[in-house]
């Protein structure tokens, strides 16, 4: 039934709107923000949410442990633990939000894709389009979810570590995009994290994901197409990079979109690439 529901990795707030009662439909929030800021995501899920909206902490609780790197994709073993506890069935179909409009959303949108879960997409807009729509709101406590038993199946291709992208840089059938600002990217602005190298990869060519999007929606796949065919031809493989591997899926959502298959991103992204002197920084 689920698979069904989606013709698109990205759906509307009218969409939702029209499908969140269907059994098989499971929303979450992933709304996250960068270290420093003062907002809290669960205390504001707790707050006010989408009807029936669970929340997903890609930061902290869905995230490899033992590492010393921010939020990096944790073993299916610990994927398919955590989210049988949010009541997740492997037959669903996930829609994902975040309070921001499209910043975190699609990270969880690609741990989804790379533990094998095809039936998940991306709220366009986020909860601001949801809320801009006048849809109906849930306030107060949360209900918790009934546990199942959910199994992950990893998808390595959907993930590179830095050790294999360093190999793979001076391939010619691979471009690596990075999603920073064009002012991190050519090391003009300091990187937010202590002890990280500024700059960017050998060969690696700038996107900045702003260039995608258009207040926290995407713009149309005719636009995000002529970003990319600016960058690769289609047939390439694509890595993407970021700051900590949260942006980098907006460029992976975005590529999806303009039906590039060929998709790839490097999980520890620039704050572990900038740290280690062992990989080439331009």
């Amino acid at each position: 039934m689920s698979s069904k529901l989606l013709s698109s990795p990205l759906v509307s707030a009218q969409w939702l709107a029209d499908n969140i009662n269907n059994p098989e439909v499971v929303v979450l929030d992933a709304s996250w923000f960068l270290p420093g800021s003062e907002r809290d995501p669960v205390q504001e899920w707790h707050e006010k949410r989408i009807p029936g909206a669970r929340f997903f902490d890609f930061d902290k609780k869905i995230a490899a442990p033992d590492t010393e790197l921010p939020h990096m994709l944790p073993s299916a073993e610990l994927f398919s633990r955590e989210v049988s506890e949010l009541g997740i069935k492997e037959q669903d179909t996930v829609v994902v939000y975040d309070s921001q409009g499209m910043f975190s959303a699609p990270r969880v949108w690609w741990m989804f894709r790379t533990m094998g879960h095809h039936d998940v997409a991306v709220l366009d807009g986020g909860f601001p389009a949801w809320q801009k729509a006048g849809l109906e709101l849930e306030t107060g406590a949360p209900e918790p979810p009934v546990m199942t038993e959910y199994k992950a199946s990893f998808c390595p291709n959907w993930v590179i570590d830095a050790d294999e992208l360093n190999a793979r840089l001076g391939d010619v059938d691979t471009v690596v995009l990075d999603a920073r600002s064009a002012e991190r990217f050519y090391g003009t602005a300091p990187e937010p994290r202590p002890g990280v190298r500024s700059g960017h990869m050998p060969n690696a060519k700038s996107l900045p994901f702003s260039q995608l999007l258009s207040e926290g929606y995407f713009l149309d796949t005719e636009q995000l197409s002529k970003r990319f065919d600016a960058l690769s031809d289609p047939e390439q493989n694509l890595i993407f990079s970021c700051g900590s591997g949260v942006t980098a899926c907006i460029l992976a959502l975005a590529a999806e979109l303009t039906g590039r298959k060929k998709l790839t991103v490097y999980d520890g992204s620039w704050t572990e690439w900038g740290r280690k002197h062992k990989y080439p920084v331009v």
